[in-house]
């Protein structure tokens, strides 16, 4: 079925549809990653979006059974260059357009990807839709610009209620901003006993728990819109070691004092160059982000920039002055991308034995 892709600044993709028939509206931006397809669409933080594969052949390794972040996809649909009918591979399950027929996903491909991403790279991520053929493109973009997305995209995705994932180990409580199962896995590698309780838990219901340690996870949209977390972020900062991640991070920036700024184009990939600051090495890394903690304003909170972006300069990582409490912006979990960075799990576990050991 022919389909086109119309964004909110006018431009009209022309391609054909895969997975289910029905239209989407989102957030259209792009990922540079060569691979992990199957990680992204399942990755909560895409709540909203529409993605766009720089990469021009998808879904050749088709979809296996152990490669999700999640169970329910919460992405608004996917925009590829050639779409593989005939996956080679011996994990191959299913194609990316079964899975999307099966999950109620639209996608849309044979569109010139490229010219897609430089128009994001130059403009910014913007609105867009796929819808059919012979859709009225005017009133599509007169759509666009009067359509306000929800704002409510971690309530969408984070846990209804709690649940454990037991070890034997630390007891970590995981704040559930739309985690993805990665997180899960590199904590159960290190036998750590796991919680994970919705986003709007209070700080005295997470400290009858008794943790050893907090990770705030990754999670969608704009993080000022967490008003709620940011108070218990401050309730709990020094009775507990905290480790957040991507939007965890940015949650600790605000909850110290810090601000947030919505990037251009954001960082989504899985091999952006990371400096870290302190030993002065460089991580290559998973990334998706569309916001970033405003360095000038770090200067007036107790928290000291420890990881920078090579491409851009930007925020990528803090630490805590006085409290045990570290995070970065990137995906040390990867899934997908490269492993460079799950060192800082191991480090979380020092930190709460440590913390543990003087208390």
């Amino acid at each position: 079925m022919k389909k086109k892709l119309i964004l909110e600044s006018g431009e009209v993709f022309h391609g054909e549809s895969f997975g289910a028939e029905q239209g989407t509206a989102g957030e259209v931006v792009f990922n540079t990653g060569m691979t992990g397809y199957q990680e992204l669409i399942s990755d909560p933080s895409y709540c909203g979006q529409i993605v766009c594969m720089t990469y021009p052949l998808i879904g050749n390794y088709g979809i296996n059974r152990d490669d999700y972040e999640s169970i329910e996809p919460a992405i608004k649909g996917l925009i590829v260059k050639e779409l593989c009918d005939f996956p080679s591979n011996f994990r191959t399950q299913i194609t990316l357009d079964e899975l999307f027929k099966k999950k109620n996903l639209s996608g849309i491909s044979g569109i010139d990807t490229r010219r897609l991403t430089r128009i994001l790279r130059s403009k910014g991520v913007t609105k867009g839709k796929i819808v059919n053929a012979d859709a009225d493109e005017n009133a599509v973009v007169e759509e666009l610009k009067s359509t306000n997305f929800p704002t409510n995209q971690v309530e969408q995705v984070s846990t209804k209620t709690p649940y454990a994932s037991p070890g034997r180990g630390l007891k970590v409580v995981l704040v559930d901003f739309g985690s993805k199962l990665g997180i899960i896995r590199e904590l159960s590698q290190r036998n750590c006993d796991i919680i994970v309780m919705s986003h709007d838990t209070k700080a005295e219901e997470i400290l009858l728990m008794n943790p050893d340690g907090i990770m705030l996870s990754n999670g969608p949209g704009d993080p000022e819109d967490n008003a709620e977390a940011l108070v218990m972020i401050q309730k709990l900062m020094g009775k507990v070691p905290i480790f957040g991640i991507c939007l965890g991070h940015q949650l600790i920036g605000l909850a110290c004092g810090a601000k947030t700024y919505k990037l251009k184009f954001g960082h989504r990939g899985g091999n952006h160059p990371v400096l870290d600051l302190e030993n002065n090495k460089v991580a290559i890394t998973s990334q998706n982000h569309g916001y970033a903690i405003d360095q000038e304003s770090l200067k007036y909170t107790d928290l000291i920039e420890t990881h920078i972006a090579l491409n851009d300069r930007t925020n990528e990582g803090v630490k805590h002055k006085i409290h045990p409490c570290f995070s970065v912006q990137y995906h040390p979990e990867a899934s997908p991308g490269p492993e460079d960075a799950n060192y800082l799990f191991d480090d979380f576990i020092t930190l709460m034995e440590d913390f543990k050991n003087k208390n």
